[in-house]
């Protein structure tokens, strides 16, 4: 049965050959022809000599290698260009086929006895093990980088060197558990012939390999790649010495495998609790690795991520800045130095930093040395500037003393935003300190630019709240000045109205009255000057409007006739006190322009809201004024007037939920119209109010 597998499995990879031979490929499709006719030849030596004869040993090993071959060329790996750490995963899988070849050599030619051949054979399962389990990776790899348009045309060869080596490590893990004899590892290498001529055909579907692959393996690929290759190795060489120990009495034996767990014990130690060991692992990998020492897509997604990062949790801007610096040169921690309104720069923010702060004496010192690294926009290191080994602008720079002697400062970020400096990083030295290189300083500025981008916004946001909060103030102050040049108004009358009705007792107790609810309206204005002072509507009911009418009125009478019309006992939903002032504003407007002509309000009602208009025959205005300058603050057309009063009265009018119309012609006076909604709809209107 087994002649039979593997002779049909030759036939079949022999076929393979045959029908990709008529093809004109390319040096991967040449591979791939080698590779299978390297199988074909396997399969006839192992339907030949049998499963355990040095040469079915060595024939397998030379497939793998071949196969091996194919993934190096397809993943472009002998391109120039190509990553030195993709060419050190392939290296290791060509190691434990090289190990493999070797143990074949001693097979062939070294006179060996029973228990010492059993024991090459249990050899060999283990770097089978190794091989299968670093080819299956290198299969995932080159697969899972391949572009989407690219797998479907390798995906034929690709499922059938997972299917192949698959079988190869439960094989050869079956073999190294339960013996290389045992019966049902027997079984399984004659099934093996069949299971490879069903898989065959798959190694004929596919076109152009070269042409087709566009293959880019990750950093995070190659680490896990060589991480799990460094297990399996590991694993193989421990079983190796242990097989070889099984069969010695010497004690060397034992104190050898002692002395190996001992270093790989002291060493993972290391690894774990020292940063510097880490530190310096890092830096050697990706100097001697990549061609790179940055995986730029990944450092600009976490430094990026790190200045967005938003939420109750997330510290202030400020501290992200340095985080994000640290990340990208494994800094433990640094300060952040802004401006501090004109008395130069302070520190905003210090995150882990070993050091002492600095005072505002010790940063400025040296006014030069800002301006300087204004125009230069240059990264420093300060070790180098300490150790004489800077560039010549780097030293031309004065440098402020406290830079040079706090010997925690390592490098120094400039953060310039439209050639402004805004900011400046100072990272704290890590455990392992390397001198920077071109990569490191470009990588840095170029992230500088970015975080001064953020930072100037954060200012700018800061700066702007703080003037909003000025003109909010202004704003109030306005509208609190008009409302106190109305005060002085009715004063002053009042004051003219003593002088003649002084004596009359009358007089005297409506001028306390007047005094009194002038100095509660002052009293008022004020409170509204307060930072957090509430709206100027502050509880909207129900309520009827005569009261609030006739005290609008009452103090806008003077000695000029202002009629009230209509049924003014109908209830609304209004603020008592900010209706009487929109309407006093109003009325004041309608009295000064309706040069000694009566003025009218009329109370009716219009659907389901109440109106209230106030109406004068004043000289009017035209439709280009009431559209562009009537409810403008700070436009008036009376001598030493705010130009403040309609706007406020429709501000307050809309606050309450209410509308303010007008309807004015020139020369035929001016209606104002206040809608409010009557006390039918109150308990629709107080809900959405509320």
């Amino acid at each position: 049965m087994a002649f039979w597998s593997y002779a049909l499995a030759a036939c079949a990879f022999a076929s393979v050959v045959l029908w990709r031979a008529r093809q004109r490929g390319d040096r991967s499709d040449a591979l791939l022809l080698a590779a299978c006719s390297v199988t074909a030849i396997w399969a006839a030596v192992a339907a030949v000599y049998g499963r355990t004869d040095p040469m079915t040993m060595t024939a397998g090993t030379l497939r793998n290698l071949i196969w091996v071959i194919l993934l190096y060329d397809m993943s472009g790996g002998s391109r120039v260009a190509a990553p030195s750490g993709l060419r050190l995963v392939f290296a290791a899988v060509t190691l434990s086929i090289g190990l493999h070849l070797a143990l074949s050599a001693v097979a062939f030619l070294a006179p060996l006895t029973a228990a010492q051949f059993n024991d090459v054979l249990m050899t060999g399962s283990l770097l089978r093990i190794t091989t299968s389990a670093g080819a299956l990776v290198l299969v995932h790899n080159v697969y899972g980088q391949a572009a989407p348009e690219s797998r479907l045309r390798i995906r034929g060869p690709m499922l059938g060197l997972t299917l192949m080596w698959g079988y190869e490590l439960n094989l050869s893990t079956l073999a190294y558990l339960q013996g290389v004899l045992a019966p049902s590892v027997e079984e399984l290498f004659r099934l093996r012939g069949a299971f490879m001529t069903v898989i065959a055909p798959l190694f004929a579907l596919t076109g152009g390999l070269e042409r087709s692959l566009r293959i880019k393996l990750s950093r995070a690929a190659t680490f896990q790649s060589l991480s799990l290759l460094g297990i399996c190795i590991y694993l193989s060489v421990m079983a190796i010495l242990a097989t070889a120990f099984r069969r010695s009495e010497a004690e060397w034996a034992t104190l050898s495998t002692a002395l190996l767990l001992g270093a790989v014990s002291v060493s993972a130690t290391l690894l774990a609790m020292s940063q510097r060991v880490r530190g310096w692992l890092k830096v050697k990998l990706a100097k001697h690795l990549f061609e790179h020492r940055y995986d730029y897509r990944t450092e600009w997604l976490r430094f990026t991520e790190t200045l967005g990062r938003e939420g109750p949790d997330a510290p202030p801007l400020s501290e992200r800045i340095v985080k994000a610096f640290a990340d990208v040169v494994d800094a433990p921690g640094g300060l952040l130095l802004v401006s501090d309104a004109g008395r130069g720069l302070g520190v905003a923010a210090s995150v882990s930093w070993p050091g002492g702060n600095p005072g505002p004496d010790a940063l400025n010192d040296t006014v030069e040395f800002w301006s300087g690294l204004e125009t230069s926009g240059r990264v420093l290191e300060f070790e180098g500037l300490r150790g004489g080994w800077a560039p010549a602008p780097d030293k031309a720079l004065e440098v402020p003393r406290w830079l040079l002697e706090e010997t925690a400062a390592w490098v120094g970020i400039p953060l310039l935003h439209h050639q402004r400096l805004v900011g400046f990083v100072v990272l704290a030295a890590p455990e392992y300190r390397r001198q920077l290189d071109w990569e490191d300083f470009d990588l840095l500025r170029t992230a500088g630019n970015q975080a001064a981008s953020s930072l100037a916004e954060a200012l700018s946001q800061e700066a702007l709240s703080h003037a909003q909060r000025f003109e909010e103030f202004n704003r109030r102050f306005a509208f609190i000045l008009h409302d106190i040049k109305n005060l002085v108004s009715q004063l002053s009358l009042l004051a003219r109205n003593a002088e003649r009705h002084a004596d009359n007792p009358e007089f005297r107790a409506d001028m306390v009255a007047t005094l009194q609810g002038s100095v509660g309206k002052m009293n008022e204005l004020l409170a509204r000057l307060a930072p957090h002072s509430s709206s100027r509507v502050q509880r909207v009911e129900a309520q009827p409007l005569r009261p609030i009418l006739t005290a609008a009125i009452a103090t806008k009478r003077r000695d000029r006739e202002v009629q009230l019309l209509g049924d003014a006992g109908i209830p609304v939903l209004v603020d008592s006190s900010a209706l009487e002032q929109a309407v006093g504003h109003l009325l004041q407007n309608a009295l000064d322009a309706s040069s000694g002509e009566p003025v009218s309000v009329r109370v009716g009602t219009d659907g389901g809201s109440v109106s209230i208009s106030i109406s004068d025959k004043g000289v009017g205005m035209d439709g280009d004024f009431i559209r562009n300058r009537l409810f403008q603050p700070f436009a008036s057309t009376k001598p030493g007037g705010f130009g403040i009063g309609a706007f406020e009265a429709r501000s307050l009018i809309n606050a309450m939920g209410g509308r303010l119309a007008v309807d004015s012609r020139p020369g035929q006076g001016t209606t104002f119209t206040i809608l409010l909604p009557a006390s039918d709809a109150a308990s629709e209107l107080e809900r959405k109010i509320a």
